[in-house]
């Protein structure tokens, strides 16, 4: 049994987490800045008004943790908004760095005093991440965080070797929830995060800094 710390938990994927991790018996803290009905209900360890965008935030996250040890951090909370070349704002790119890249950074940093030994972090990315993979062009703000997200990972995973940490890259797939307009075109949550659970148990130190595809598959940077 090992202890999950899953940021962004309130629904969709995050929810969806927390509520397999638990069915099969591990512990879970699970946070957000406001719970739902959802996640009540899943008798799992809740930390309210934790925003990751907040460093104060985080910090208090980290001070009601106390001497708690976290096995497996997974940075899921992401935003989305769509920025096509006719219609840029830039001031929502921005944003999407801060709340996709920059803050997930921040918040392993801060934790990482949390971690216990030869822990495991994983980041909630996005195949828009991928230059390579990039075949359609448009949302900027969205890709731009994304490949940022994925070259803090990348780093992560060199400077968190020699401590035993490793780090996951992850694609969940496109999924149908409320940040993708419940698209009909998606899978559900419940087969995207077994498939990142999978991922997830999978890491090892010797392949930490992969970006994986929930389905397995390593995407190109």
């Amino acid at each position: 049994m090992s202890t999950y710390l899953i940021t962004g938990a309130n629904r969709g994927i995050g929810l969806e987490f927390a509520r397999q991790l638990k069915n099969r018996g591990d512990d879970v803290i699970a946070t957000c800045r406001s719970a739902s009905p959802e996640l009540n209900s899943l008798s799992v360890r809740v930390e309210t008004d934790i925003d990751i965008t907040s460093g104060e935030s985080v910090m208090k996250l980290r001070e009601n943790l106390n001497d708690l040890k976290v096995d497996v951090l997974i940075q899921n909370a992401g935003i989305a908004e769509f920025n096509s070349l006719s219609n840029l704002d830039p001031q929502s790119i921005v944003n999407q760095f801060e709340v996709n890249a920059l803050s997930p950074l921040c918040c392993v940093q801060t934790m990482l005093s949390q971690l216990s030994k030869s822990a495991k972090i994983a980041l909630i990315s996005s195949r828009m991440g991928s230059i390579e993979d990039n075949s359609s062009g448009g949302s900027y703000g969205y890709r731009m965080s994304k490949v940022a997200l994925c070259m803090a990972g990348k780093s992560l995973s060199v400077d968190l070797k020699p401590r035993g940490i490793s780090v996951a890259i992850l694609h969940p797939g496109l999924v149908s929830t409320r940040m993708t307009g419940f698209t009909s075109n998606g899978i559900q949550p419940k087969e995207s995060v077994k498939g990142l659970i999978k991922r997830i148990d999978e890491l090892t130190i010797e392949n930490t800094g992969t970006f994986w595809h929930a389905n397995g598959e390593i995407l190109p940077w």
